[in-house]
């Protein structure tokens, strides 16, 4: 028989973290989460908790996400997680980065499986509260359910409670657009920690963490890469896939190749540097590590490829392939600077969001 709570502490003891945030996970089994059905695959079946409990439990105790719900609970060819439970480092992290200590008030926005919050209410203790957002009501009632005998609150929502005050925001979605209400709600020396991805389809969307710098803007820096789902009020259909059906207006070779720019997740600063540019990562079927493609496209219908060994296709009125030449170019010149190097301004008055760097900025609409 599995022994889920050896498989819990052995997942405790690999997290990098202090011995604070360390006991609160270990106060939660991470298994008393996760529901009997889960995704790990992208197509195919669901995993069923009674028919092969051992692969169950080796998926619950990754170090990686655990896809909890797909397609909005409904059906389809492909499995796209619409809920899950995070990767327990990038949890502790976004935790870290908030600064959670006894007596805050923290509001969480996705509350997914409960897992999250039931160690935030941990760290704030009697004296604190957590306060946890659920766009979708069976998830909510499912946390509901797992959370019975702790302080934390779960509201089904697409807005937070207006009239309280917190001090800190934890959002396990990721949005273009920080909403006025995280702000509103938000006091005055609190911080945000978002997930930030300047289009629905982004690559990536690191986290970035952010104070107030008005009633409607704040700013901060990145801190790490993650991949969250899109908040479910901000999703955008992207559309067709960048350069269907045409022909290419021309071959360049670069200078570098489409493995080199995912080297140390090196996309994603890609993404900050390339406003209303949808950029992406693809594979040619059968060819492993060696056959990955960087896809590029606009909504003007410009499009560009960077194929495995450099050479470039593309087509539309914006030259794509020479803007990524450019950011390319920048960035190495810089020295390939790291994440943390970048950090975002939400100015929600205007409509935009600043990314900065010390050798640059660009303004994504928003």
């Amino acid at each position: 028989m599995t022994d889920l709570q050896r498989m819990h502490s052995d997942l405790v003891g690999r997290l990098d973290v202090s011995e604070t945030v360390r006991v609160a996970f270990a106060d939660h089994p991470r298994h008393r989460f996760i529901p009997d059905l889960v995704w790990p695959d992208i197509q195919g079946l669901p995993l069923i908790r009674s028919a092969d409990p051992e692969r169950w439990a080796a998926y619950v105790y990754d170090d990686d996400a655990v896809v909890t719900q797909a397609n909005d609970g409904g059906s389809g060819a492909v499995n796209h997680p619409s809920s899950s439970s995070s990767a327990p480092q990038l949890m502790a992290d976004m935790i870290g980065a908030a600064g959670i200590e006894p007596g805050m008030r923290v509001l969480e926005i996705g509350t997914g499986t409960g897992w999250n919050a039931a160690i935030l209410s941990s760290l704030v203790g009697p004296t604190g509260s957590v306060t946890s957002l659920e766009i979708d009501p069976k998830v909510a009632g499912r946390a509901s359910k797992r959370l019975t005998g702790t302080p934390v609150k779960v509201v089904h929502a697409a807005e937070p409670p207006t009239g309280d005050s917190y001090d800190a925001v934890i959002a396990t979605c990721a949005v273009s657009r920080v909403p006025v209400s995280w702000l509103g709600e938000l006091g005055p020396e609190g911080r945000i920690v978002v997930p930030w991805g300047p289009s629905s389809d982004s690559h990536a969307s690191p986290v970035a963490v952010l104070e107030k710098t008005g009633p409607t803007s704040a700013a901060g820096p990145f801190v790490c890469e993650a991949f969250f789902m899109r908040d479910r009020t901000q999703r955008v259909p992207s559309g067709d896939f960048p350069g269907m059906d045409c022909e290419s207006e021309g071959t360049r070779v670069m200078p570098f190749t489409a493995a080199d720019l995912t080297e140390d997740d090196r996309v994603t600063r890609f993404m900050l540097m390339l406003p209303g540019v949808r950029i992406g990562i693809g594979m040619r079927p059968f060819s492993g590590d060696v056959g990955l493609i960087i896809y590029l496209g606009t909504p003007d219908g410009s499009w560009a490829y960077l194929w495995p060994d450099g050479a470039t296709h593309g087509g539309g009125p914006t030259d794509l392939v020479e803007r990524l030449r450019a950011a390319h170019a920048l960035l190495a010149g810089e020295g390939w600077p790291a994440l943390t190097e970048f950090s975002l301004e939400a100015d929600l008055a205007e409509g935009v969001c600043r990314v900065t760097a010390p050798f640059g900025s660009w303004e994504h609409a928003v």
